[in-house]
């Protein structure tokens, strides 16, 4: 297509959603894990090992997305997009067919489906930004928000909407698991290609009607367009770096164990349908992270994206720390569910936030590869949170004291108040003049 043909930008924003909803699909990865551990089921994989393949899908999710941005300069945004969904839907097809052990899983679903997400992940933010730049908050929000959007459906087919396919669904004889892995697979593979047909840049210059006086006005600086070896040599590369690390490891803790430690937690407080409650904050996380993509990508327009962050960061960290003695203790069911959503929607802002940032201080040309450095931030979280909750789920289960979930979240909570404080002595680079 050519990239003259779109004559809408609000389509390349349709084109976007539909390409997120399938990457959304390692947020989902909550509703197999209870499957998966269960010791007298098929699999009898530990925490550690579900923590570990969801981990592996983070890590090369955040390093593909390095290669994505070269990928995309040489080959162009469409070609990389439909090259992302088909890895990730084939790693989910293959991960059904093979998928009956920790190795093959590891393989197919995270390293597999991991690289098909980072491959086409950037693809949307990177064109979303170049359409867009009067609302770059904004539009990274929308251009990311179906990938929270996209893991409350899939956690809700999978688990109880049309009686949830990992209780009704078995294909060539493949069990529930594996074959949930395959249907998704091809659901995948088609929104991706569906939405990569309208991922094409904007003609050279093309400026927003209207929007001229506007940008001479706000933007008295010369513009900055730093190469990945430029934005490295800066200081406020390596403090955003490590911000994003604090705030995304409290969100990828939760996303891996709200399933298990909700169970737990609200058995140990003698709640009854603690399966289902848990399941139940795992769909409102979910539901939130999308819809606080997009309402702190519309409040860093408003406020400038290192206030967002800020604010962000300090208000996920409090909340952290209020699980389990506030949330849990007081508020039980009601409690855990309220908890969740707040986590998620904090968390689902970075995915706004930080690529605005990225293009706010290092230019929206090299945005493809400079953001995929900033992102290899989330591929260090994704180990370290899922690893951190992990390691206390089966401290606790060998102890049999749920309270040893209470850890984590202390964990989890105070890297977040670390990262508002490294924002807070974050501002922009000197400006650099059409730099390459």
């Amino acid at each position: 297509m050519n990239k003259r043909q779109i004559k809408n930008r609000w389509v390349v924003v349709a084109g976007a959603i539909s390409i997120q909803l399938a990457l959304g699909a390692i947020y989902a990865w909550s509703v197999f894990t209870k499957i998966l551990t269960d010791p007298n089921g098929l699999y009898q994989f530990t925490a550690k090992e579900t923590a570990l393949i969801f981990s592996a899908g983070l890590a090369t999710f955040a390093l593909v997305m390095i290669l994505a941005g070269r990928f995309q300069a040489k080959y162009g945004p469409q070609k990389t997009a439909m090259f992302g969904g088909l890895l990730l839907g084939l790693g989910y097809i293959l991960g059904g067919f093979f998928g009956n052990t920790f190795l093959t899983q590891l393989i197919f679903i995270g390293i597999g489906g991991g690289g098909g997400i980072g491959m086409a992940y950037v693809v949307p933010i990177a064109v979303g930004v170049k359409w867009f730049p009067d609302k770059k908050g904004m539009i990274t929000g929308l251009a990311v928000a179906g990938f929270g959007f996209g893991a409350t459906i899939w956690v809700k087919l999978a688990d109880s909407w049309f009686d949830g396919l990992l209780n009704t669904t078995s294909l060539f004889g493949l069990p529930n698991v594996q074959s949930v892995f395959l249907i998704y697979g091809i659901i995948f593979i088609i929104l991706v290609l569906l939405g990569s047909r309208v991922m094409v840049n904007p003609p050279e210059g093309y400026i927003p009607e209207g929007w001229i006086e506007k940008s001479t006005l706000n933007h008295s600086s010369k513009i900055r367009h730093f190469s990945s070896i430029d934005m490295l040599k800066t200081s406020q590369f390596y403090f955003i770096w490590v911000t994003f690390i604090f705030s995304a490891l409290s969100g990828l803790m939760v996303i891996y164990c709200i399933r298990l430690f909700g169970v737990d937690a609200l058995k140990y407080h003698g709640v009854e349908n603690a399966g289902l409650l848990a399941g139940t904050a795992m769909a409102w996380y979910a539901i939130f992270n999308g819809a606080g993509r997009i309402v702190w990508g519309i409040i860093s327009d408003r406020i400038g994206r290192r206030l967002s962050i800020i604010l962000m960061t300090l208000f996920q960290g409090i909340i952290m720390l209020m699980v389990y003695h506030v949330f849990m203790s007081y508020g039980s069911s009601l409690g855990f569910i309220i908890s969740a959503s707040i986590i998620g929607f904090n968390f689902g802002g970075n995915f706004a936030l930080f690529p605005a940032i990225t293009a706010d201080y290092f230019g929206n040309k090299n945005l493809g590869t400079n953001y995929g450095w900033i992102f290899s931030a989330y591929g260090i979280a994704g180990i370290a949170g899922p690893f951190i909750a992990g390691y206390f789920k089966d401290s606790a289960q060998l102890a049999g004291d749920p309270s040893i979930w209470m850890t984590p979240f202390i964990i989890a909570g105070v890297s977040c108040l670390f990262g508002a404080l490294v924002m807070f002595f974050t501002h922009p680079p000197v400006s650099i003049e059409n730099k390459v």
